[in-house]
């Protein structure tokens, strides 16, 4: 399976899940999750390959810099929307990116660190599986069993389960 195929059927697993539940249950805080919502880890996932698709051009991704958009989090359909435009937008050659990032609340140092298209595709890609994993436990707390085993985890996890 290809990356850009890994990335489709990440978001079409989230895109299944998001479906067992109603707009309220997309924005209820989770106690289980330090109060944060489905539609805030939703919306996380989608603003981080934004950011990358947005630099692709210019070479240059920044995650720190990310809208943090409240309609994305507040609006399942739109999330929805925008998962689908984005698996339509990954699949693009590979090439020389710079990652500029602040690491540590102490600092306003900006780092550069070189990197590519697709290891920041493959970053998106576990960073989506990670959050996948909290939504998960999300869905499990308002009873929603709609997600597979496999939802959330690694797919190195699921084949080392298999053996």
């Amino acid at each position: 399976m290809s990356l850009f195929s890994s990335i489709k059927e990440s978001f079409t697993q989230l895109n299944v899940a998001l479906d067992s539940i109603d707009e309220y249950e997309y924005t209820l805080p989770s106690p289980l999750l330090s109060n944060a919502t489905i539609g805030q880890h939703t919306r996380h996932i989608i603003e981080l390959y934004q950011c990358l698709l947005n630099g692709y051009e210019a070479g240059l991704v920044c995650y720190d810099h990310r809208k943090r958009d409240v309609a994305i989090e507040t609006n399942k359909t739109l999330a929805q929307r925008l998962m689908v435009e984005i698996t339509q937008q990954t699949e693009r050659p590979n090439k020389e990116m710079q990652l500029k990032a602040i690491y540590g609340d102490a600092t306003a140092e900006e780092l550069n660190v070189n990197t590519n298209y697709y290891r920041e595709l493959a970053y998106n890609l576990e960073h989506t599986i990670h959050h996948m994993a909290l939504i998960k436990v999300g869905l499990k707390e308002l009873n929603k069993a709609a997600v597979s085993d496999s939802f959330g985890v690694a797919s190195s996890t699921t084949r080392h389960r298999q053996h």
